[in-house]
């Protein structure tokens, strides 16, 4: 529910909130360190747009940088910067570029000189695994009063990872921290170290400053060998009851339901028959893995999940030989998919895992349908293709948006469609979920129908079931279990 709020804590909004909005405002605006972990399409960008404006007007901040997904960061930019940053206050706007030109060499080094006005400066979070990028980025927090934020923080959940280590040690340089996620535990609780220990290693009490006495608090682990190897392996949790109220004391959660007045979701599945080709191919598949389990007896997280992935290629339509080279199958996947679309009305979003499918599906709705029917959003597609893609089927003439979910499944509105189609799907909770709600978040008006297609007694219907049941598939098939999976 929308509500009026003119002014709080003196501040003018350029855009109302919704209530949800002010109050987390009200309640964490001048903390530190805080967590917004908001579903998709609550508006959690807002809230971070107007919690630095209040800092700012209050010279408290000279700074917002704001570090996100490859896919996400310009979309601050382009559509939320300018949709809730009162025209009041003079901005400069600042997207990292990693270009050698002298344009942007010039561009970068006078961003680092204050000016009266508030500085934006909005990274990819890929960009701090490099020496370039982590250089920058420590020596404007070392020329600023910042607000920090991270968006999709579960960007940063390993402990290991380079991005994750540097943006832990550089974090203390800014006066004020914040994380944005609508799903800050994607594959375990043990996702939710990192993302805290980089607002503030105290916030996790006496292991927050040490991820193994973190692991061993809260997870159950046993020993398991493999071969002349011995290893600890995470098999469940506890605690978390504990670690709940811990996250409670500088977060504020919220979800669709509770807050947004959106219409509902729909789900449905189309069967999609295999080819005699597919059939073959598919089952050797799965006696290989199967063999491979009864010799071994014990497979790793990797091994699975690469024989889940080559099932699912051939049940897309592609299979690849040992050399790498892509094998086209005949399949009647593509053909269920045009006769799904003629039976929908409004505008569609198809989403696949596989670059291939997207290719595909592209050439076959553009020969149906007209060049300016069909726009695509995937990982080789430019920055300013992007942008123009969510243009032309927010408000054009495209009534069909193409695209991978781990791109294109993250900060974008697509409220214009009315049908989102799952053609092949991520393994992963966190990218289904995100993609889910491109569609389902403020602004939509309509009911969405999500259709999955599905190829029945294989693994799609195990793979849908677990993602509607908000299971993660990489955490359920280890080792034997995948047994159960393939039979």
């Amino acid at each position: 529910m929308m509500v009026y709020i003119p002014y709080i804590m003196g501040y003018e909004f350029k855009t109302d909130p919704y209530k949800h909005q002010a109050e987390i405002l009200a309640k964490c605006w001048n903390k530190k360190n805080w967590a917004w972990l908001m579903e998709m399409g609550t508006g959690k960008s807002k809230v971070c747009i107007d919690n630095a404006a209040i800092l700012f007007e209050k010279k408290e901040i000279d700074t917002l940088i704001v570090i996100a997904p490859k896919g996400v960061y310009r979309n601050w930019a382009n559509i939320e910067i300018p949709a809730h940053l009162p025209d009041r206050i003079e901005k400069n706007v600042v997207t990292w570029s990693s270009s050698k030109t002298k344009a942007n060499e010039a561009t970068l080094k006078d961003f680092l000189t204050p000016t009266e006005a508030l500085r934006v400066f909005l990274m990819n979070v890929e960009a701090l695994s490099t020496t370039k990028g982590k250089k920058y980025l420590e020596t404007l927090l070392g020329r600023s009063k910042s607000l920090l934020a991270i968006d999709e923080s579960t960007a940063i959940k390993s402990p290991k990872a380079k991005r994750t280590k540097t943006i832990i040690k550089l974090g203390p340089n800014a006066e004020y921290r914040r994380i944005l996620t609508g799903f800050p535990v994607t594959q375990s609780p043990l996702d939710l170290w990192a993302q805290c220990n980089f607002l503030d290693k105290s916030l996790l009490g006496d292991c927050g400053d040490n991820f193994f006495q973190f692991q061993y608090r809260y997870s159950v682990m046993k020993k398991r060998t493999m071969g002349s190897h011995s290893f600890n392996l995470v098999v469940g949790y506890k605690n978390l009851e504990q670690l709940s109220e811990l996250l409670k004391k500088f977060s504020s959660r919220v979800t669709k339901s509770e807050c947004l007045d959106l219409p509902e979701k729909v789900y449905m599945q189309r069967s999609v028959a295999l080819s005699p080709c597919q059939t073959r191919i598919y089952n050797e598949i799965k006696e290989f893995a199967l063999a491979h389990l009864d010799n071994d007896g014990f497979m790793t997280a990797p091994n699975v999940m690469t024989q889940l992935l080559r099932m699912q290629q051939v049940l897309s339509g592609y299979t690849k030989t040992d050399h790498g080279e892509l094998v086209r199958l005949d399949d009647n996947r593509l053909n269920e998919l045009l006769s799904c679309l003629e039976e929908t009305k409004g505008k569609s979003i198809i989403w696949s895992r596989f670059r291939y499918d997207v290719k595909r599906i592209k050439d076959a709705l553009i020969e149906k349908y007209g060049p300016e029917s069909t726009v695509d959003y995937f990982g080789d597609t430019s920055d300013e293709d992007r942008i123009s893609a969510v243009e032309k089927f927010q408000d054009g003439e495209a009534k069909f948006f193409i695209g991978n979910p781990q791109t294109g499944g993250y900060g974008l509105t697509l409220t214009a469609a009315q049908n989102v189609i799952y053609y092949a799907n991520s393994f992963d909770l966190a990218v289904r979920m995100q993609s889910e709600d491109r569609a389902h978040r403020i602004g939509q008006r309509n009911t969405v129908t999500y259709i999955d297609l599905i190829s029945e007694g294989t693994i799609d219907e195990k793979i849908v079931k677990s993602l509607r049941s908000k299971m993660d598939i990489a955490s359920q098939v280890m080792g034997e279990e995948l047994r159960n999976w393939l039979t």
